[in-house]
């Protein structure tokens, strides 16, 4: 006989399918409480950018940003959702696509990020061209390449749903529907994707232990590469080039498109390193299927840029045993508890 061979990827996907079996979405699997919607501030994270100050968080307008961000509506040809390349299983990533896939097949220029601690971020997209949480959204959905819509296109569409007509009256307590209510919505649902309970976590807080392998990846991790994958978030939300060479075919400069900076000519946004395990492939161009080949990038000085960050030369060469124990420590910040958090999960699942 044959053996079936189950990657994580699609094990996880038969768990989220069997879990959502039979629901629909007045079920309480998909119900949203206030306690749902708190900001709970891990002790250990600094202070967020994004605090809801001017966006109170609200258990019926966190439900609308969830309808919304797997609703087709937001897209022209009503083809894809912001769920489509942002998918829960793999912490809000795209896994196996390098670059981006959008609307009328279209591919991207960049790989997709994943979704996770957004309101510790001071920017957004990987050249840091958005600078407000509720502001993000209109790259993708006005962005031809994207969703390929308009923000006014698609309030005109919410205002023709009976369903979004009674979504938004329920969240704002007035039938208007405009694009700062949809946004801000959004805004509610993605910024509570707060990954903060994976194996580092609970031994940060001495309620586990890593094992010796781990312990000699976080000592290793520390020592070379800490400098900007700083913790506890992983990233020091900085602009660098991290050695890799551009593609030519993509044209894309990088930071430098955004401030007009020629030094920062591919310089992109150091990402978080929290469930990077699940988040392949790596880099802004998706150039590595795995963290075997990034580290055998960092490690290999000769193939770097000749303008990369003077922070690489600090990783240096890495053994073999060095690598298997930096990416044991890095499987330690997968977060099963975000992973499978219900609140995020599609409801319009149910219904397939």
């Amino acid at each position: 006989m044959n053996r079936i061979k189950f990657t994580y990827t699609t094990i996880c996907l038969l768990a989220i399918l069997l879990i959502c079996v039979g629901f629909a979405d007045d079920n309480p699997f998909f119900k949203i409480s206030s306690k749902d919607v708190e900001l709970k501030q891990p002790k250990n994270f600094p202070k967020p950018f994004y605090n809801f100050k001017n966006n109170k968080l609200s258990p019926d307008i966190f439900v609308l940003g969830r309808k919304l961000f797997y609703d087709n509506i937001l897209s022209k040809d009503y083809s894809v959702n912001c769920g489509t390349c942002h998918q829960q299983f793999a912490a809000f990533a795209h896994i196996d696509h390098r670059l981006s896939h959008g609307i009328y097949a279209k591919i991207g220029t960049r790989n997709v990020p994943a979704l996770q601690n957004l309101i510790w971020k001071d920017t957004y997209m990987w050249d840091g061209g958005i600078n407000n949480l509720e502001v993000q959204p209109i790259h993708p959905i006005t962005s031809p390449i994207e969703m390929d819509e308009t923000l006014e296109n698609v309030v005109s569409k919410l205002k023709k749903s009976v369903l979004y007509q009674e979504l938004f009256k329920k969240a704002f307590r007035d039938t208007t529907i405009n694009s700062e209510r949809m946004l801000k919505a959004l805004a509610q649902f993605t910024g509570l994707m707060i990954s903060a309970q994976s194996k580092y976590d609970l031994v940060m807080a001495n309620k586990d232990t890593f094992s010796m392998t781990e312990k000699n990846g976080l000592l290793l991790f520390r020592a070379r590469c800490a400098t900007c994958h700083k913790e506890p978030l992983f990233t020091d939300n900085s602009y660098r080039n991290n050695g890799i060479k551009a593609v030519s075919l993509l044209n894309d400069i990088g930071r430098a498109a955004v401030s007009g900076n020629t030094a920062e000519t591919n310089h992109f946004k150091v990402p978080g390193l929290r469930n990077v395990v699940l988040t392949y492939p790596y880099m802004h161009d998706g150039r590595y299927k795995n963290l075997k080949e990034v580290l055998d990038h960092y490690a290999n000085s000769k193939t770097h840029d000749v303008l990369a960050d003077t922070a690489i030369k600090r990783i240096a060469e890495l053994s073999k045993q060095q690598k298997n124990d930096l990416i044991a420590f890095l499987n330690t910040l997968t977060d099963q508890t975000f992973l499978h958090d219900r609140r995020f999960v599609d409801p319009g699942m149910a219904q397939n």
